[in-house]
């Protein structure tokens, strides 16, 4: 699997009530492309600590383009949810509690990223705007200097001058996914049934498997890519100036 690529993709939120600078993993998805055979393999983990962080998701148009961001309460271990307020602070002892709780996911994120590691080679490590990603996973023990990290956002951003979300690039390339198949402008992939299952909208594996796609039409079809890129800019331009 010298050939391979893995793509990496958290979810993480704050503590509810806590420090707004402090994160917590709540999802990890490696995905692992082999070129040549296009096989794919999901591997992920879920935090089940008993502890509530901030959920922060954007509302998109049909374009992929921003309208507005909404913040949901989502206890990790239930996965119940509940709405957020601004004014809710935990105090000392419950802060303390949560952190405890915290500390046990250190250990199976360290093990959980190691094994996989070692289970499959690969060199290049795809990110999006991942520098906190990697940051989070070096917090809990891991060691990222063998390999090569590549920051997607960061190499489009060099190359168009314009910082492109996930959302806007999924539409760039024309992502679908029914169950079975990934497909996209130029590609398509077959998911093996234990793959598949993982790709729940919304979910750490299903953003890695939108990565994956963005990322090969970009590499393969660079060209098709970038032109399509920039016709959807425009398309949000025009948006704009109209409801101006």
């Amino acid at each position: 699997m010298d050939n391979s690529v893995a793509i990496l993709e958290l979810k993480y939120g704050n503590i509810y009530g806590g420090y707004p600078n402090f994160y917590a993993i709540s999802e990890i998805a490696l995905l692992i492309y082999e070129n040549g055979s296009n096989r794919i393999f999901i591997e992920s983990w879920i935090n089940n600590a008993n502890v509530d962080v901030v959920n922060v998701f954007s509302r998109v148009n049909e374009l992929g383009h921003t309208i507005g961001r909404g913040k949901e309460v989502i206890n990790m271990k239930t996965q119940r949810r509940k709405p957020f307020s601004e004014e809710y602070r935990l105090d000392e002892r419950q802060l303390k509690f949560a952190f405890n709780n915290l500390r046990f996911s250190k250990a199976p994120i360290r093990n959980f990223l190691l094994k996989n590691f070692k289970k499959y080679r690969f060199r290049d490590i795809i990110v999006f705007d991942g520098r906190r990603d990697v940051f989070l996973c070096e917090r809990s023990g891991v060691n990222f200097e063998r390999y090569n990290i590549v920051d997607l956002q960061k190499d489009l951003n060099k190359e168009t001058d314009y910082l492109f979300s996930l959302n806007k690039l999924s539409v760039v390339i024309n992502f679908d996914y029914d169950r079975s198949y990934l497909r996209s402008n130029n590609l398509e992939y077959w998911l093996h049934p234990i793959a598949a299952r993982q790709l729940v909208p919304k979910s750490a594996a299903f953003d890695a498997a939108r990565l994956m796609m963005v990322y090969n039409e970009y590499t393969q079809y660079h060209d098709d890519f970038m032109m399509k890129a920039a016709l959807l800019l425009n398309k949000i331009q025009n948006s704009k100036a109209e409801e101006k």
